[in-house]
């Protein structure tokens, strides 16, 4: 085991990392930027590091100086949670270039899984079930581009092979608008992610996103998680998360949590990840895979029992996973709501100090957060301030007690996204389970404040 782990994160991730270090018995040291001097795993940390100006440029994507804090800190690892640096192949390839082990998988499986079009390339081969459309990259020639269309069937979607969170998209829905939506889908990845390469995908007109976490070591080992239903999004950003996904019939489930497990020994995968699909009229349809913890992986841990974080650990150690695909058995449900610093309706952030924080309570309630009271929540990050995490023994149970924590939930002196959530959790259809990737949409749009 490693004595000592760099955190080269921020905000909810980086305490609860913090934690998992903690009951390892190993010393993690947090890295901040100066807007990030007073949070509470700075306050708590047994060593900390100044990495830079607010700006994410210059401190949380800034690789030499996280590398930099590794070396005069003498970590051994570096953990690099969501988001920032924790999906770039070429930070990961330095981390371990430079002596380090990277908590999380080899560059390889990050560049293998990172580009769309060779993430379904792969998934193929491995028996995933994948969204009908183009085999890879869409050619130059634009008769061939229609044909394919015609194949797939409209509407299609364009995706950028480089993208993700919700970037670089655009639905067609007729011939006429094909070759224009092509064009200018390649330019903006281009701009956006330094890669033009675009692909093309049937268009599910009422999916869900179903996701399967997985888990895997250096020794072919590999497991699933079960699933997590992760419908309830605006603008491609998961609001809430839940597990199991209701409704959806368990040998379904097993079928393909088997194939994902199948498909991580086949691509060599290591430590956590999360293979997302749409799932429409009993078919599951794989997307892409995050190579990373999730924000919502607490809800997985709370049905599990496992410590998806630890876990991540133990296997960067080169230890074996400590269970089989046997010894995982789901209890109860669980449900994960996203506290987010924006008003709860137009969705503007709303930065600025905690004048009172008190969070909720009581049984099979928890609470991921690094706010406290008088905190200043900073403009310059994601305005996620943290997450209330319920589980009971049925759905039901779980969303009384979801409301229950909710109404005991204070935060005063900024805007969060409370009172959006109550009423979801009221809401029928919500209630009935099973609402599709767009219900949230169209449901604001109805609910206009």
């Amino acid at each position: 085991m490693f004595k000592k782990i760099l955190v080269a994160n921020r905000g909810e991730i980086a305490l609860r990392i913090q934690r998992a270090c903690r009951e390892l018995g190993v010393k993690a040291v947090m890295v901040y930027s100066e807007a990030d001097r007073e949070a509470k795993y700075v306050k708590l940390a047994e060593e900390a590091v100044c990495i830079g100006p607010p700006p994410s440029n210059q401190s949380y994507l800034n690789m030499p100086a996280i590398i930099s804090a590794a070396e005069v800190t003498d970590a051994e690892a570096i953990h690099p949670g969501y988001g920032f640096l924790s999906e770039n192949a070429d930070f990961a390839e330095r981390v371990e270039k430079s002596g380090f082990q990277f908590i999380g998988p080899t560059p390889e499986s990050i560049r293998l899984m990172g580009d769309k079009v060779s993430a379904k390339q792969a998934m193929l081969k491995a028996g995933v079930p994948c969204v009908p459309g183009s085999e890879g990259e869409l050619p130059d020639n634009p008769a061939e581009v229609r044909r394919m269309a015609k194949a797939v069937g409209y509407p299609v979607i364009i995706k950028a092979a480089g993208g993700g969170g919700g970037r670089g998209m655009r639905v067609v829905h007729t011939e006429a608008a094909l070759v224009n939506a092509v064009q200018m889908t390649k330019a903006e990845a281009l701009a956006a992610f330094g890669n033009g390469a675009v692909y093309m995908e049937k268009f599910l007109q009422n999916p869900r996103h179903v996701e399967i976490q997985v888990l895997a070591d250096k020794y072919k080992n590999a497991v699933y998680l079960g699933e997590r239903d992760c419908s309830m999004q605006r603008r491609h950003q998961k609001v809430m998360e839940e597990a199991p996904a209701p409704g959806i019939p368990r040998k379904l489930i097993e079928k393909i949590g088997e194939r994902c497990a199948a498909a991580c020994k086949k691509i060599g995968y290591r430590g956590a990840g999360t293979f997302e699909f749409l799932y429409e009229d009993g078919e599951f349809y794989f997307i892409e895979m995050n190579t990373r913890v999730q924000v919502e992986h607490p809800v997985t841990e709370l049905i599990t029992g496992i410590d998806i974080v630890k876990t991540q650990i133990l296997v960067a150690a080169g230890e074996k996973l400590p269970f089989t695909q046997r010894d995982i058995v789901l209890r109860g449900h669980a449900i994960e709501c996203r506290v987010n610093a924006e008003d709860p309706y137009n969705f503007m952030p709303s930065p600025g100090r905690i004048t009172l924080w008190h969070p909720p309570g009581g049984p099979g309630v928890r609470v991921d957060s690094h706010v406290y009271n008088n905190y200043f929540v900073p403009s310059n990050y994601d305005s996620m301030i943290g997450k209330i995490i319920v589980h009971a023994d049925t759905r039901d149970m779980a969303l009384a007690r979801m409301r229950s924590a909710l109404g005991e939930t204070v935060v005063e002196g900024i805007k969060t996204n409370i009172p959006l959530h109550r009423e979801l959790l009221v809401d029928a259809k919500f209630m009935a389970g099973g609402t599709n990737i767009h219900y949230l949409e169209e449901w604001l749009s109805h609910h206009k404040r």
